[in-house]
């Protein structure tokens, strides 16, 4: 069956899409009879069944429900991650190279298990509360699909079992009406893009376009096995070098890695970034997009958006404790480079995966409207003095999961045009 839409164009459109549709058609049921004789003869014996051509002339008119340029557009449509049965990951050299250790007895007592049933369920709650307020300001919200990630996989190279799909930022990035899944750089995390495919396939059945970056093996010669951390002082130093524990054995990159501003997107190299993955997306969006490099003083990179969060056209948070090496650059070009205020969350709040500088993990809602940690004054009165709007919301057990606002989220659509703002 052949089925021709006609996009646009009136009635002349319609025409063409008719007289396309007819020419191939019959080609298509000549190539099918030419198949069904070349087959042995009793195949060819049994009866063949006519195609019968459907054509669709009358014009449809669907927006893309896909297109997102930057970080700041007005929010139509946004996925919002599930912590619902989220599993520590095994405590693997990359895990280790990516968390303190203060927290390694965490991982090695409740690697490969479910976080504390507790505290998941007051995530749980805190996730379903921002929905819910997401929704109340005009936003639609899609969710991921519940998985079993208890269940252990083996592929040629490694064996693991899985971790969660609470963090919608890692794996997908949206540029222009573009999907690019991301090819993660944790084996905990190999299947997470099980749980967004259902959504995925229906943004491209509806016209949006689907990349999958290519699959890492995740081999061991993808992880320096020797990597050496023992302190926070040896964190610096590695990174200072530029010495991290993915290697370049093959491309690699988390999407939180990136973050965009219409025609130029920025990227850290990071414990879970490599150059190669870097240089894949370069090339993919080249020559409309431009990739920029930029680097911190940070002891453990991993996701730029609690480092250097951009907010607006020209308007950027950056970490004081993690002063970005290029910020020069950005101020020729104009842009108002503003520092948040340090996090108020207390020292003994789990934060397993993460650290307290998710107070600047927030979301904008357009402009004028964001999305900000409801225990976090001193933050919200520095939005207040910008003129931009709180959205206040508590989601300081999801925090512990390893994100904030912007983490725990993707945005699919936002309401705006494709712009340089960065000369």
């Amino acid at each position: 069956m052949l089925r021709v839409r006609c996009l646009r164009g009136g009635s002349r459109g319609a025409e063409a899409a008719h007289l396309i549709g007819a020419m191939l058609g019959r080609s298509l049921t000549g190539w099918v009879q030419r198949a069904f004789q070349s087959t042995s003869s009793a195949a060819a014996a049994q009866p063949q069944h006519a195609f019968v051509e459907e054509h669709v002339t009358e014009p449809v008119h669907q927006e893309c429900p896909v297109c997102s340029y930057n970080e700041w557009d007005p929010l139509e449509e946004v996925i919002v991650g599930r912590a619902e049965n989220a599993h520590v990951p095994p405590f693997t050299v990359e895990v280790k190279a990516n968390t303190y250790e203060k927290y390694w007895p965490f991982y090695q007592k409740h690697g490969g298990r479910s976080f504390p049933a507790d505290h998941l369920k007051k995530a749980v709650a805190e996730i379903e509360e921002m929905c819910n307020i997401l929704s109340h300001e005009g936003v639609t919200v899609r969710r991921p699909e519940p998985i079993d990630w208890s269940l252990e996989y083996k592929t040629p190279d490694f064996t693991s079992s899985g971790m969660y799909a609470a963090m919608p930022r890692d794996i997908l990035m949206v540029v222009g009406n573009e999907i690019i899944e991301a090819p993660m750089a944790w084996r905990a995390r190999f299947f997470e893009y099980r749980a967004y495919r259902p959504l995925i396939k229906e943004y491209f059945k509806k016209g949006a376009k689907w990349t999958t970056a290519p699959k890492p093996t995740m081999a061991d010669e993808l992880y320096d096995q020797d990597y050496p951390i023992r302190t926070v002082e040896d964190r610096h130093k590695l990174a200072a070098e530029g010495k991290f524990v993915t290697t370049e054995h093959e491309p690699c990159f988390d999407a939180a890695d990136f973050i965009r501003a219409g025609r130029d997107l920025f990227v850290q190299r990071s414990q879970v970034t490599n150059y190669m993955g870097i240089e894949w997306m370069r090339r993919h969006l080249a020559p409309d997009y431009k990739i920029h490099i930029i680097s911190f003083k940070d002891p453990n990179p991993m996701h730029i958006d609690a480092t250097f969060n951009i907010i607006g056209p020209g308007l950027v948070l950056s970490n004081p404790d993690r002063p970005c090496r290029q910020i020069e650059m950005f101020k020729k070009a104009g842009w108002t480079i503003v520092k948040p205020p340090t996090p108020l969350i207390p020292d003994d709040h789990p934060l397993w995966m993460s650290s307290k500088w998710l107070s600047m993990n927030v979301l904008m809602l357009d402009e004028k409207r964001v999305m900000v940690d409801a225990n976090e004054a001193s933050i919200q009165k520095m939005f207040e003095n910008l003129g931009i709007k709180t959205i206040k919301v508590n989601i300081r057990h999801a925090n512990s999961l390893g994100g904030g606002f912007h983490c725990w989220t993707t945005d699919v659509r936002r309401r705006g045009t494709l712009q340089s703002y960065f000369h």
